[in-house]
């Protein structure tokens, strides 16, 4: 059985809450990703930040990323999956919630992330395609 631990990129880190739009860019910069996952105080999952949301949410609507947090862009209940969950469960997860990147959590911590590039490199192209079609084709 290929679990979601076998097909992440592990080392996938954290933003606080705290942390301001400017510098969630600039580690998005350093670390080349798109996306970070958001944690609270207690290092537990509050939502995820891509780069878009960064642009789209925050820059193209006049506000300021040095004052706008990580925490005010979070929004609705954020996906994650357990590193043992079967890779039939983490495409699932994805499908259904419409998500391209989904945090793995192993004993309530961040152990890494999967992305299209690790759908992409470890799943069957019938795998990928139904994938892409549930993500990307359905209205």
């Amino acid at each position: 059985m290929t679990t979601a631990g076998d097909i992440m990129h592990p080392g996938a880190q954290w933003i606080p809450a705290t942390e301001t739009l400017d510098r969630a860019a600039q580690l998005m910069a350093r670390l080349n990703v798109g996306a970070l996952p958001i944690s609270d105080k207690t290092e537990r999952l509050c939502g995820i930040l891509t780069d878009r949301d960064i642009v789209v949410g925050c820059v193209a609507k006049g506000h300021n990323p040095a004052r706008v947090t990580a925490g005010d862009m979070a929004k609705g209940t954020p996906r994650w999956i357990d590193a043992g969950a079967d890779v039939s469960q983490v495409l699932e997860e994805m499908q259904s919630h419409k998500i391209r990147r989904l945090p793995v959590i192993r004993n309530k911590r961040l152990v890494g992330m999967i992305s299209e590039a690790d759908l992409a490199k470890h799943l069957s192209e019938e795998q990928i395609a139904g994938w892409a079609h549930e993500v990307y084709a359905k209205g």
